[in-house]
């Protein structure tokens, strides 16, 4: 999938698909190559979990919107 951040234009991949739905939580992608894994805190907003790579937050949110919005959830 792709997303425009910043008027940059990243491609991600969604590794955990099939098992999105409404309840889902926590999502896995890789972006550039690089694994990250989101979080749904509070019900409605999505952070990055520790790891080699650091997103800004807003990032997140919005890598976490685009999957939401895609997968209806």
């Amino acid at each position: 999938m792709r997303i425009t951040y910043k008027d940059i234009d990243y491609v991600y991949e969604i590794l955990n698909g099939s098992a999105i739905n409404k309840e889902t939580t926590e999502l896995k992608i890789i972006l550039n190559g690089e694994p990250i894994t989101l979080t749904k805190e509070d019900g409605k907003i999505w952070i990055q979990q520790a790891g080699e790579v650091t997103l800004e937050p807003d990032f997140a949110q919005a890598l976490g919107r685009s999957v939401s919005l895609r997968y209806r959830m």
